[in-house]
């Protein structure tokens, strides 16, 4: 794929925020996404950590979110938010759907596979390289407003209007042409 037919970040669109940092052990912003991101390898949402949040902060939101799949809109693997204050990170695999690794209170809503969890890159075969956009979002309040059942698009919807900041960190994966 082409630099030309990429297509814009999910917040391309959203009023302009205060900027923060989210860093990764498991990759660099930019560089290839693991094996143990992929669905097919390990499934398993990154180690994430962040700083210099906006003061006034009340809560965090973690989005994964490809803009690259050939669907039109994209694809969310991850939809998490309702991270109290005090969070500053999140461990390997804390996007299981059972929430063991997650601080109470914390919210998944269903992703595009149709699960509430982390799920991981599987573009399609040939199709160049995808971007996993990686963002941690600043909320102005403890609760964003919608719960479990709400679409990802209904949480963006919320974030637009309630993200005091916003930080991202990219990792790229592509499955190879068949044959």
């Amino acid at each position: 794929m082409s630099e030309l037919r990429r297509r814009p970040l999910p917040h391309a669109f959203h009023p302009p925020v205060a900027e923060f940092t989210v860093t990764s052990e498991e990759f660099t912003d930019g560089g290839p996404l693991p094996q143990a991101q992929v669905h097919a390898g390990g499934n398993r949402s990154p180690q994430l950590a962040w700083s210099g949040f906006p003061e006034g902060t009340r809560s965090f939101a973690v989005t994964c979110y490809d803009p690259d799949a050939p669907t039109g809109s994209g694809f969310w693997h991850w939809v998490l938010f309702d991270l109290p204050a005090g969070t500053t990170e999140l461990p390997a695999g804390a996007g299981v759907a059972d929430g063991s690794l997650l601080p109470a209170g914390a919210v998944h809503v269903r992703n595009d596979y149709g699960t509430r969890d982390f799920g991981g890159a599987a573009p399609p075969p040939g199709d160049g390289p995808h971007r996993y956009v990686f963002t941690v979002y600043a909320v102005d309040q403890e609760r964003l407003g919608p719960d479990e059942h709400a679409t990802p698009a209904q949480v963006g919807f919320m974030l637009r209007f309630h993200a005091l900041g916003r930080a991202q960190l990219i990792g790229e994966y592509e499955v190879p042409a068949e044959g």
